[in-house]
């Protein structure tokens, strides 16, 4: 039980009581806090350890001894990434073209270039935030963060030696591209609220201290983004804010050239800029587009250009979510959604407007979309195909015809995909909307109201997760669990307009979506109604937060990773990270009717009655950059405070050493977390072995 030290916000009129705003500062005490919350946890979780080891040696069985990738192809190399048996992380192999393809053992053609492995601190977690190949393919530029908090340092390796330069940056972030030369590197900087702010130029041999910042976006609504065009003849540098974007180009053959606007900065508009080859950008935007239409654009000259310059190539399609567009010398390929499904569009260059050839996953469930297609002169490409169960199949397909080659297929040793039913339904919404959701489930586990189930929902920044093949997924279904994933609004199923009925003043919506399925799947006697319990991260457990608080009777467990449940406060904070460029997103409380929007909702604010609670496992991060650990320490101990018979029913699992927003790093692991998750969950849903 923590400490309650009386202090109360102001705002608007309103008085908001907040007497664990303590566990937000830098006192001894909150660390001494989150330590035994974590050893109550452990201590509370210990007769689930036999299960734990038989999930976790479950989940490994069903990862191949030696798991490769599909390749891709450069101009010199073949690239493909290996994890070795019991390896937490991938290796980076490639292939020298003029070699003896057949050869596996001439250390000159057929080489481990980066091991991932070694680059371990030892301090139980290691994360990558770039790997890039120069465009010579002599050198690799790769960042590490060991702590989990998203700070990468920068180094560059060069791999005719093997041996890594003396240059070296130690703090930048994700995003990054080169020069065509191979000698300058352009990288995302971020501040100190974790916004990358800057994009800077590194010219190698050279101290950093003398990079040149290429852009920076003062404004702290807007994330720097920079990527290299798959011509590889521009860099290609964005900003980004959730309503607002501008563009600009660099010559990668002129790189101390300055950046040109592709379109300069409207409020509202967003877009995104691809290179065609030549003078010819391709443009995705929601410019007069609710689900966005496609642009072609000159390459700027010297001073830019403005949103004049563009001229429609494809008109929107209300009914078609246009994502994104990749360009290649003879063909352009447009991601999209369409009845809820991922796909890709194939066009000739020269008939953007007409129907091309569509190319879908071969699963109801499925997710298809390219994979990593490095030549620009492709004739073929390389798309991706997965589910929840199933391992990903990867097929090359002409750009001419359409047609499908399979090159490469994952594996799972023992593992039966026919043995599952995968399943698309639509619930009513509490408004009478349509709900999405696709139901896994074993086959000797019946949808006749008898077997527990888990739902599992994001619903926010238009997100989607889509289906992934997850070897953890079928230990659960095996003991008679029904996985439920509800598309709920909010997320980005559904198209633009599916995000915009879930944020802001109708983020109600997304809560009510969540309640409303699990409500369904009880009343058309589905699953067993008095054992649903829930799940999400992030935004996702501030769902779960809502809905814990909202409707407590509908759920047997929930489980919250690393929520955003103090949102009230948050929102207010603008000197933490997410907090201005998220106002566009949930809204600014600075503003009065914002306030009451985020008020009625946030868990915090929002504790349900005590007495008929369901069970609650809550995760969070001292080194979270994203969700701050004070959010959930302060839900929690308002929680138990609130309610102390319940209280040992709470359960919070914190890191309080090296740890991230997504949980520990390497694929065993994510594994072994999974394992403990799920441990907890079958054991609230009354399955215990």
């Amino acid at each position: 039980m923590a400490a309650r030290v009386p202090f109360a916000h102001s705002e608007h009129g309103v008085q908001r009581p907040d007497p664990y705003h303590w566990l937000g500062g830098d006192d001894p005490a909150v660390l001494d806090h989150l330590m035994a919350e974590r050893a109550f946890y452990d201590a509370s979780v210990v007769h689930l350890d036999s299960l734990k080891s038989a999930l976790t040696a479950e989940m490994l069985s069903r990862l191949p001894t030696d798991d490769e990738s599909a390749p891709w192809s450069r101009r010199r190399f073949t690239y493909w990434t290996r994890h070795p048996a019991n390896s937490d992380y991938a290796e980076l192999w490639r292939l020298n073209h003029d070699s003896d393809a057949g050869s596996t053992t001439d250390s000159e053609s057929f080489s481990l270039f980066f091991d991932i492995n070694a680059e371990d601190r030892g301090t139980g977690y290691l994360d990558l935030g770039v790997t890039s190949v120069s465009p010579d393919e002599n050198l690799l530029a790769y960042s590490i963060d060991t702590d989990g908090d998203e700070v990468f340092e920068l180094r560059f390796r060069d791999l005719r030696t093997g041996t890594d330069l003396a240059d070296t940056v130690p703090r930048s972030y994700y995003g990054c591209a080169w020069s065509a030369d191979s000698q300058h590197f352009f990288y995302t900087v971020h501040d100190e609220l974790y916004r990358p702010c800057e994009v800077r130029r590194h010219h190698l041999g050279t101290d950093k201290a003398d990079d040149v910042v290429v852009v920076a976006d003062p404004d702290p609504r807007f994330d720097l983004d920079v990527r290299g065009a798959r011509s590889g003849d521009l860099v290609v540098i964005s900003s980004t804010s959730r309503s607002t974007a501008e563009a600009w180009v660099v010559d990668a053959h002129a790189p101390v050239s300055p950046a040109r606007s592709v379109g300069g900065r409207r409020h509202g508009v967003l877009y995104d800029v691809e290179h065609a080859g030549g003078d010819t950008l391709l443009i995705v935007t929601n410019d007069d587009a609710v689900e966005f239409r496609l642009m072609g654009a000159p390459v700027p000259g010297d001073h830019g250009q403005d949103h004049t310059t563009w001229s429609q190539v494809r008109a929107e399609d209300p009914a078609e979510r246009l994502l994104r567009v990749d360009a290649f010398a003879d063909a352009v390929v447009l991601a999209s959604r369409a009845d809820g499904r991922h796909q890709l569009r194939i066009l000739a260059p020269d008939d953007l407007a007409g129907p091309g050839i569509v190319v879908r996953s071969r699963e109801e469930a499925g997710f298809l979309d390219l994979a990593r297609n490095e030549l620009f002169d492709a004739t073929s490409v390389t798309v991706c195909d997965e589910t929840y169960l199933r391992p990903p199949v990867w097929s090359s397909v002409d750009l001419r015809t359409g047609d499908a080659t399979e090159v490469h297929r994952g594996e799972a040793p023992g593992f039966d995909p026919d043995a599952y039913v995968v399943e698309r339904r639509t619930f009513p919404g509490l408004d009478g909307t349509p709900v999405p959701a696709v139901l896994l489930r074993h086959r000797g586990t019946p949808l006749d109201g008898s077997a527990p189930a888990l739902v599992y929902a994001y619903g926010a920044y238009e997100a989607v997760d889509e289906p992934e093949w997850d070897p953890a997924l079928p230990s659960v279904l095996d003991r008679g669990v029904v996985w439920v994933h509800a598309m709920i609004r909010g997320g980005g199923e559904g198209g633009r307009r599916w995000w915009l009925d879930g944020s802001m003043a109708t983020k109600q919506h997304t809560f009510d979506d969540l309640a409303a399925v699990a409500d369904a799947l009880e009343r058309e006697g589905l699953v067993d109604g008095s054992r649903i319990a829930t799940r999400g991260l992030s935004a996702g457990g501030l769902l779960q937060g809502a809905v814990f608080s909202q409707r407590p009777d509908r759920w047997r467990a929930v489980v919250a990773e690393v929520p955003f449940v103090d949102v009230v406060t948050t929102m207010f904070d603008a000197s933490i990270p997410l907090t201005v460029n998220e106002w566009e997103e949930w809204g600014d409380p600075r503003i009065p009717q914002q306030f009451e929007w985020l008020r009625s909702y946030s868990p915090y604010d929002n504790l349900p009655a005590a007495g008929a609670r369901p069970d609650l496992l809550v995760t969070g991060a001292v080194h979270d950059p994203r969700v701050m650990v004070r959010e959930p320490a302060k839900w929690v101990a308002a929680l138990r405070d609130s309610d102390p018979v319940w209280s040992p029913r709470l359960l919070f699992r914190v890191e309080t050493e090296a740890g991230a927003h997504v949980g520990p790093s390497g694929r065993i692991g994510h594994l072994t977390y999974e394992a403990e998750i799920y441990a907890w969950i079958l054991d609230r849903l009354g399955l215990e072995s």
